[in-house]
């Protein structure tokens, strides 16, 4: 049976004073109902709580998080590429070939918009209803939390609109009350604070995850991990008007931020925790069970087998799959690059859960090996679905991870690494926190932790890149560090040497041979290695006799013209990135006939 959310409805939309609501929940159903004014909507703590839910709606679905914004707009990056031959779509963002006219970039704009929207009636509306405060003391606890869930929406919605497009248009007040819609740019810092001043409000007014039956309506952990997140990027850097990547001079005050609220989180284990198995993250998720570490502090509910409110991952993402009775078809959308493979170490955990090198292609469920050059996501795989969803449904009910405990940690030892000058004691405990969960059965494996500023912020960034591949985080890291630029550059050159097995490369094998035992992959590792050992970190290993493997390019893959844009895949690799330029996305062409003018396009466009 296909999962139905808690947050799925089909959402509430102003239209003039008048507001449209139609919906579902997971424990009931809602009844259609064709018009309210707004003084319905705001009537009592179950219409508020409607109306609360359409702002939750327009994180969802085809132009939200359920794939455009979560596995579009991340790519490309130093960690994986969008697949397949440019076009003014999808793959146009991944190549940085920003066309005015891709819908890609213009409909996300407009749902964030709309979710905004949404967010400012009830960021007004509700705090003035009589039971806020001549309630009941459940209507005035309700009631609160629901404002607080609002402030918070209204902050992501904003930092996405921020960190994709810079400077933006930032109404706090409904359409309603605006004397021009077409209101202009807000300089983003102001916005920033604006956000995180709501959002200091917010984690007052919300309850903690275990004050509340489980759903996905956000908590106090959510808002105060995600007010730690903004603080780093308004302390970091991002393209302005004048073309340049800058930061500004009192960034050091908003990483005392983030540091505080991480701090807090990290004092309240009870209520966040890691899971000691990073697999199990993903297990869950894609079996829908619940996690009772809450690794995950803030999530994108997704439900109801459509583009309106569903999620597209393990159809779009994760293992190639062609498999109709058991797995159903779909995956491969986004390609793990060959430079982030090798930068795990070959007893990390996290590698065969984050990046997948197998596909399944056959009726009878036999696993094939992927090349080098085409290996895919594997966080959110369709063949972990329980129960199996066979078929070719695009819409598979899973839910976008936003932010998760780790986060926290790696920010808290970022922020306390950068205020102190070098890292504490503590911030080398978060961070080795992290480590040792990744090396579990090996930690002894996870090595010294840097002492200075400046190789502790090296280890943290790259912790960061391995933590949390396709979780739509990397690309964005290395944008508020000024990064990205050069990281696109440093993948190319090692994508380069990967193929010629030279440097740090030069004990990657050519060609892997490879059998199959049942329906998985046994590996050919070399002479006495064991039956489960894998041949990647060693020189081509030759079976004797070659009599049932199969020889599979490796290396060798990369040496050949493929489907990125018919280039080699360091080439295609964001091939029309520009900096100072394609840092941030452009106004689109309708977007900037409407304001007839008074809206700026940015930089370069």
């Amino acid at each position: 049976m296909q999962k139905r959310s808690y947050l799925q409805i089909a959402g509430f939309v102003l239209i003039v004073l008048l507001l449209s609501t139609v919906g579902c929940k997971k424990y009931t159903e809602v009844e259609p109902v064709s018009q309210y004014s707004v003084a319905q909507a705001f009537s009592d703590v179950s219409n508020a709580t409607t109306a609360l839910v359409g702002v939750y709606d327009e994180l969802q679905g085809d132009n939200g998080y359920g794939i455009r914004i979560s596995m579009y707009y991340p790519y490309d990056s130093d960690e994986g590429i969008v697949s397949g031959n440019i076009d003014n779509g999808r793959r146009g963002v991944g190549r940085y070939q920003l066309l005015l006219t891709n819908s890609e970039i213009s409909n996300p704009f407009r749902q964030l918009y709309r979710g905004l929207e949404k967010a400012n009636l009830c960021i007004e509306q509700i705090p003035i209803m009589k039971q806020y405060d001549n309630g009941t003391d459940v209507e005035k606890k309700e009631l609160r939390r629901l404002h607080g869930e609002a402030l918070t929406l209204r902050a992501q919605y904003l930092f996405e609109l921020i960190r994709n497009w810079g400077d933006v248009p930032a109404p706090m007040v409904p359409a309603y009350k605006q004397p021009d819609l077409f209101i202009g740019k807000n300089d983003r810092d102001s916005t920033y604070d604006k956000i995180l001043a709501d959002l200091a409000i917010a984690k007052d007014l919300l309850p903690w995850r275990t004050e509340v039956a489980r759903n996905e309506r956000i908590t106090k952990g959510a808002a105060k991990a995600l007010r730690a997140r903004i603080a780093l990027f308004r302390g970091g850097y991002s393209l302005r008007s004048g073309g340049q990547m800058e930061r500004r001079a009192d960034y050091l005050a908003y990483y005392q931020i983030a540091k505080q609220e991480c701090e807090e989180l990290m004092a309240n284990r009870g209520q966040h925790n890691l899971n000691p198995n990073y697999e199990d993250i993903w297990r869950k998720v894609t079996s829908f069970v619940y996690d009772p570490q809450g690794e995950i502090l803030f999530e994108v509910g997704a439900g109801g087998g459509n583009g309106n409110s569903d999620s597209r991952m393990g159809n779009y993402d994760g293992p190639n799959l062609n498999n109709a009775s058991r797995y159903g078809a779909g995956g491969g959308g986004i390609v793990m690059l060959p430079n982030y493979f090798y930068s795990f170490d070959s007893v990390d955990t996290r590698r065969d859960v984050t990046v997948t090198h197998y596909a399944v292609n056959s009726a009878n469920n036999i696993k094939s090996q992927r090349r080098l050059g085409e290996l895919n996501t594997g966080k959110y795989r369709r063949d972990w679905r329980v129960p199996l969803l066979p078929g070719t449904v695009l819409n598979v009910g899973y839910n976008w991870a936003m932010i998760r405990f780790s986060d926290v940690l790696l920010m808290y030892a970022e922020a306390v690494n950068e205020i102190n000058g070098s890292p504490t004691a503590e911030a080398k405990a978060a961070f080795e926190e992290v480590r040792k969960r990744a090396y579990r059965g090996n930690v002894g494996a996870i090595g010294p932790t840097p002492s200075s500023k400046d190789s502790f912020f090296t280890a943290v960034a790259n912790e960061r890149y391995l933590e949390f591949g396709h979780e739509g985080i990397r690309k964005y890291d290395l944008l508020r560090w000024n990064l990205l630029s050069t990281k696109l550059a440093e993948t190319r050159a090692k994508i380069q040497q990967i193929r010629d097995r030279t440097g740090a490369y030069a004990n990657v094998p050519q060609y892997v041979y490879i059998r199959n035992v049942g329906e998985e992959i046994q590996y050919y590792a070399g002479v006495g290695a064991p039956t489960t050992a894998q041949p990647f970190w060693r020189p081509t290993q030759v079976p004797s006799p070659t009599t049932g493997w199969t020889r599979i390019d490796w290396a060798q893959h990369l040496t050949v013209t493929n489907a990125i844009d018919n280039k080699p895949l360091w080439q295609g690799l964001a091939s029309f990135f520009v900096p100072g330029k394609s840092e941030l996305f452009p106004f689109d062409q309708a977007t900037l006939a409407a304001y007839q003018g008074k809206l700026q396009q940015n930089p370069g466009y």
